[in-house]
């Protein structure tokens, strides 16, 4: 409760604001939002625990090193993995981020009928240019939950590599 006084009017203001709490999407939910066109490809988004997160536009320097980064890692594992660039993978219960890079098990179909899912993911890479924070934590809590093996943040104005291995309940050891 916060009080002042106005000359010899005194006026009480009182927070009567309920508390907030945020719903949080599942990845079915998600889908079903995409399936009814209410998100679009216009929309740039992501379905990061369980929030739909506006995803930041590329500048050239983030385009070219996850060209570079993409193109290094099929290379080396022509015929062992399949490298998917800035397509979505699916953490249930409530996450489908698109990374930059991610190395996943050899699909016959292609991943036509569903995106990768944890038990598919080897390798995930963000490439962060304005996004190195959410990449650090939000990111790298999300993959740890989902039990994802090895995650990579490429920072590009460090020019710097921050590897991250033997994921642990919400966190990489």
């Amino acid at each position: 409760m916060v009080s002042k006084a106005f000359g010899d009017v005194s006026a009480t203001a009182v927070d009567t604001a309920p508390e907030t709490s945020l719903h949080l999407w599942t990845v079915e939910d998600y889908h079903r939002m995409i399936d009814a066109e209410i998100i679009t490809e216009k929309h740039k988004v992501e379905l990061l625990e369980g929030q739909i997160i506006q995803m930041t536009a590329h500048k050239p320097p983030h385009a070219s090193i996850t060209q570079i980064s993409s193109d290094y890692i099929r290379d080396l594992l022509r015929q062992k993995a399949t490298i998917r660039v800035q397509a979505p993978v699916t953490l249930r219960p409530n996450s489908e981020p698109e990374p930059d890079v991610a190395v996943v098990r050899i699909d016959p179909q292609g991943y036509a009928t569903a995106h990768p899912a944890s038990e598919d993911i080897y390798l995930l890479v963000e490439v962060a240019d304005r996004t190195f924070n959410k990449d650090r934590k939000t990111k790298a809590r999300t993959y740890a939950k989902a039990k994802i093996p090895e995650y990579f943040v490429i920072d590009v104005k460090s020019q710097q590599m921050y590897v991250f291995r033997e994921p642990e309940k919400d966190n990489y050891m």
